[in-house]
């Protein structure tokens, strides 16, 4: 019966926290949670769960939760957000998972987000497939926004049933608030690439990103909820491509 380690990266979570673990602990061997300097209850919370707490000065997304692999005990690892649970389906799947033989396999699981209380499953965020769960040591991951976790080795990546529950949004101004730090990573990223912005694709794109959203991956069908994501796709687009005009009107 293969053990897993769970992986968690925090920064006060005391809003989140718990639900993760909550969710984790029937069905995880070791939870290790790499905080970067919460000032909240979150490390007497995870505490209350059995987790083991290792404080470590932030380094990146992916550089934080390559230091967190690093400290597995356990044939697999399972990498999961604060602000994310297992769904009971989900759990269930995990453990289903555990009575088999050890494969050389990763899996694949389903995101669900909560957007200010409605589940979202359309505008493109649903089923937003993730690989979270594979075989200790042979895989990290790469990236300063969006992080990819890439495999080592040529492993078959197998799905798993149930949803990662994902509650990270509370507000649209908690979205609102966010974004700024997204757009900003991703615009430098993409410069980086060799990427470049123009005043047709400030004009465009956002336009593109709504109808493509809202009407061809159905988000209408989400309700206001929907229209509200969508719209903020929208602007999130609009700003990262004027972000990526301004950095290269710098660098000329």
């Amino acid at each position: 019966m293969p053990a897993i380690s769970a992986v968690i990266i925090t920064k006060n979570e005391e809003r989140n926290i718990a639900r993760c673990l909550e969710s984790l602990a029937p069905v995880v061997d070791e939870i290790i949670v790499v905080d970067s300097g919460s000032t909240d209850s979150t490390e007497a919370i995870c505490h209350r769960f059995g987790a083991i707490f290792t404080p470590h000065t932030w380094e990146g997304y992916s550089q934080q939760k390559n230091f967190a692999n690093s400290l597995v005990s356990h044939p697999l690892t399972l990498s999961i957000d604060a602000d994310e649970a297992l769904s009971p389906a989900l759990a269930q799947s995990i453990l289903q998972l555990k009575n088999q033989p050890l494969l050389n396999a990763a899996y694949r699981l389903n995101r669900l987000t909560n957007f200010c209380g409605h589940w979202i499953h359309h505008c493109g965020w649903y089923p937003d497939a993730k690989v979270r769960l594979w075989p200790s040591g042979s895989a990290h991951w790469q990236g300063d926004i969006h992080e990819e976790l890439i495999l080592d080795s040529p492993f078959p990546v197998q799905p798993l049933q149930g949803d990662l529950l994902h509650y990270s949004y509370y507000s649209v101004n908690d979205l609102a608030l966010r974004q700024p730090g997204y757009y900003r990573l991703a615009a430098s990223e993409a410069y980086a690439k060799g990427r470049r912005s123009s005043l047709a694709a400030i004009l465009f794109k956002p336009l593109w990103t709504f109808f493509h959203d809202y009407i061809l991956r159905l988000g209408f069908l989400d309700g206001r909820a929907g229209y509200i994501v969508c719209r903020m796709n929208a602007h999130y687009t609009f700003m990262k491509y004027t972000t990526l005009l301004e950095l290269s009107k710098q660098k000329q």
